[in-house]
């Protein structure tokens, strides 16, 4: 039975040596008098040391000089009221390499009783790569542009970096293991913890407040507005929140500025465009009042055509004004109006002559859409007048497609008595006609005349240079 037993005991002290050899870890055993009785391989390649340096040593030998003077006495501590748990909760602990320099390193501490002595089994483990990689958190966090905040879930502030200590006018060591909602408007404290409780329900990368403005509270109780990335880190300590808080005031009070400054153009616009139509309505009226004063037919067509022109313009300023970019105006509107307008100043006979429009949509800028008009008023206008002599019925159309990619067909056909073919050049048509071929050159369109069976007039010009 005693041999037994004795098997059993050196079974048993056979697996213990290979579970400790076996360790990932850093593994040593010391007795009560703080010597080494036991280590591992991985201790060795650790701290330097053969194991036979080791064995019989005190474990002060792997303490920094800077810490093992006090050492002892905490260990004696220690074997008095032995537990198991990590040492030096709270601290940074260090081991001394065999060349003299320092490992960071965290150690688990187990007391093993055998008879009336007690060992203590620890557990060493170098956390020299994670400090590193903790240090360049650091050094991300501290690099940041932006003011960067670490909280736990329940918003106790566990990192800061300088750009927020700059923006809260707090020291890091004021916000340090602070509740986060010191930095909350008081307005909005009293919601903020149950907000941040349901954020880390599901935490994920996100604005916070999207939609909302958000505002936060520096030192001396002044708000400022803030806009604010929640991302969620995962550690052993379980979530941790890292925001990304940029101040921005400045823009703020650049986008009130530029709002400011948009209004009083909106309103400088307003008072031109009603500044430019009051001016054409009086010239329209004064063009009219002479219409009663001249008794020529010839004088007063002439006049008519003037104020049609005249209030061409003023109907190109109304759709401007009225439209929501004042940079561009729809063509197809533009058109639309204009020929129906024409068709009401002359009266047009509409069970005689048949107005068919067939326009695409087209943005044109001010600077063109002026000239273009202005060409649609003379060529139809010339229709109306010329091509339906007496009781003479038609079609009168006027199209505007897109040509391919970036040109335009702008045409005016009418099915009337034709053209004829000395009125086509401009040096011997009509005021019209020869302010039609100006107006062509201004816009840089090619121009193609059809002058009977139908007669036609073709504008092409190049979409990208009509919108500059």
């Amino acid at each position: 039975m005693a041999k037994a037993n004795h098997s059993e005991r050196l079974d048993n002290d056979e697996l213990m040596h290979f579970a400790i050899e076996a360790a990932p870890n850093g593994m040593v055993i010391v007795d009560d008098s703080g010597q080494i009785v036991r280590a591992n391989s991985s201790v060795e390649t650790l701290f330097g040391y053969q194991r036979d340096e080791l064995l019989g040593q005190p474990i002060e030998q792997l303490v920094p000089a800077r810490f093992s003077q006090a050492h002892p006495k905490l260990r004696a501590r220690y074997v008095v009221n032995p537990q198991a748990r990590a040492m030096g909760h709270g601290r940074d602990l260090y081991g001394l390499h065999k060349d003299g320099s320092e490992i960071p390193v965290e150690i688990g501490l187990n007391p093993i009783t055998i008879g009336e002595r007690v060992f203590i089994f620890a557990t060493i483990v170098d956390i020299t790569e994670r400090q590193r990689a903790q240090e360049m958190v650091h050094l991300a966090v501290e690099a940041a542009p932006n003011g960067m905040i670490m909280t736990d879930k329940e918003g106790k502030i566990t990192l800061v970096n300088s750009m927020i200590e700059t923006m809260f006018g707090y020291s890091r060591e004021e916000l340090i293991g602070a509740n986060v909602d010191i930095l909350v408007p008081v307005r909005f404290r009293e919601d903020h913890p149950g907000v941040r409780h349901t954020y880390t329900q599901q935490p994920v990368s996100r604005a916070m407040g999207k939609g909302r403005d958000l505002y936060a509270l520096n030192r001396h109780g002044e708000e400022f507005p803030v806009e604010i990335g929640l991302n969620p880190l995962r550690t052993a300590n379980g979530v941790m929140i890292l925001a990304s808080v940029v101040d921005i005031t400045e823009r703020k009070q650049q986008e009130e500025s530029l709002r400011s400054a948009l209004l009083a153009k909106e309103t400088l616009l307003a008072e031109i465009h009603h500044r430019v139509k009051n001016n054409l309505q009086v010239i329209d009226s004064l063009i009219g009042m002479q219409m009663d004063q001249v008794a020529g037919e010839q004088a007063r067509a002439a006049l008519m055509e003037s104020q049609n022109r005249v209030k061409t313009i003023s109907l190109i300023h109304q759709i401007l004004y009225q439209s929501q970019d004042f940079a561009q105006i729809d063509a197809k509107e533009l058109i639309t109006s204009l020929t129906h307008n024409l068709a009401q100043s002359y009266g047009m006979d509409r069970d005689r002559i048949d107005l068919q429009l067939d326009l695409d949509p087209l943005l044109l800028s001010m600077n063109r859409s002026l000239p273009l008009g202005l060409i649609v008023n003379e060529l139809v206008t010339n229709a109306l007048k010329h091509a339906f002599p007496g009781n003479r019925s038609g079609t009168l159309t006027v199209t505007l497609k897109r040509s391919g990619y970036s040109r335009a067909v702008l045409a005016v056909t009418d099915t009337g008595i034709g053209l004829p073919a000395d009125k086509v050049t401009s040096e011997s048509a009509s005021l019209g006609l020869r302010l039609m071929h100006a107006l062509t050159a201004q816009i840089e369109a090619e121009l193609d005349v059809t002058s009977r069976n139908p007669t036609r007039f073709a504008l092409s010009f190049d979409l990208e240079r009509l919108t500059n």
